[in-house]
């Protein structure tokens, strides 16, 4: 199973970004998707998930300003980022999973500063 993150970089506060992750060695679209972040010295959290069905939930710091999508057919997750803020600044991973063992990809760093 390999996911490759992609679409990190650096921007000002206010900037968008969109995050992707391509997915293979598994049976995608029955796959829980989600992304995580993790900042210098701080735990790594959730922040956005994506059932198998296409529900979605996502932190309480990120509601109305991330989105999380699926497309099955390209075996791709995304994290649609807006009115990004410094604190947003992190390592971002996806996962698969659950059902079965859970499968992290590499990071892609995001950086918010102006």
């Amino acid at each position: 199973v390999q996911l490759q993150a992609s679409g990190g970089g650096s921007v000002q506060p206010g900037e968008s970004l969109r995050l992707s992750c391509v997915a293979s060695g598994l049976t995608f679209r029955r796959y829980v998707m989600g992304w995580f972040r993790q900042a210098p010295g701080k735990e790594r959290e959730l922040v956005a998930r994506i059932s198998s069905s296409g529900s979605t939930n996502s932190a309480d710091s990120v509601k109305g300003r991330f989105t999380i999508s699926r497309d099955n057919a390209k075996n791709t997750v995304y994290l649609q980022m807006a009115s990004l803020k410094p604190e947003d600044t992190a390592v971002y991973y996806c996962r698969a999973g659950p059902p079965g063992p859970v499968y992290w990809g590499q990071g892609t760093l995001v950086t918010v500063s102006s």
